[in-house]
């Protein structure tokens, strides 16, 4: 576990791409995780599952075929927020139909651990073994939720990331929207002889009249000062 715990503090998140680390994630799991062979992270958005990143392809074709069926350990798991362990897929009862179809790629027994995230889960760090029984011990129990709060910490992260880009977006539309109004006011000042109130009552009429954003109004206006007579 300690080995676990230095590669995981290791681990980088800013100024990378989110598919990049949990690629990573991956790859230390597998070597960290007591008895994993492969391992995959799956994550949950409303109906969707995807496989966000994956370390051999055994865990890829495990998961692809829960996908197709819309059920399985590692779907389970990830929707209901319980760690799903499966010690021989031969004698397994609860999913039959993939558990006889997963043997044949090579997958004897699995770990699947849910991906804490404000409270919920939003999908599930996923272990495969070619050995029966490979993830009984309370050290690949430990070891797999060490790694799964890793996972979620750089989702969260991404998800930050991702929302202050946006917010920034935002902001510069706005700016560039109250920008060009204060243009379109300026010209109808001058050519209607009208105050600021009553020039932005007049883009205010045009936006409702025509259907259109105040800001689209605002920039025809400014437009046609630009338009060269014929």
């Amino acid at each position: 576990m300690e080995a676990l715990w230095r590669a995981l503090s290791r681990l980088r998140l800013a100024d990378r791409e989110l598919e990049d680390v949990l690629g990573e994630i991956t790859r230390l799991a597998d070597e960290h995780v007591p008895g994993a062979e492969s391992t995959s992270i799956t994550l949950v958005r409303g109906d969707t599952a995807v496989t966000a990143a994956y370390h051999g392809d055994m865990s890829l074709a495990a998961d692809e075929m829960q996908y197709d069926r819309g059920y399985g350990p590692c779907l389970d798991a990830g929707r209901a927020g319980v760690v799903l362990r499966v010690d021989d897929m031969t004698t397994e009862q609860r999913w039959p139909d993939y558990t006889a179809r997963v043997v044949g790629v090579g997958v004897r027994s699995s770990l699947s651990t849910p991906l804490p995230y404000q409270g919920t889960s939003i999908g599930a760090l996923n272990m495969y073994s070619t050995r029966p029984a490979a993830f009984a011990s309370d050290a690949s129990a430990e070891a797999a939720h060490e790694v799964a709060e890793a996972v979620a910490i750089a989702v969260a992260n991404a998800d930050a990331h991702a929302q202050l880009t946006e917010h920034a977006r935002n902001m510069q539309r706005a700016m560039e929207s109250r920008a060009v109004i204060e243009q379109a006011k300026g010209v109808l000042m001058a050519q209607r002889r009208v105050d600021a109130e009553a020039a932005f009552d007049l883009l205010r009429d045009a936006s409702q009249r025509y259907n259109r954003k105040l800001r689209d109004i605002a920039a025809g206006v400014v437009a046609s000062t630009h338009e060269q007579p014929r």
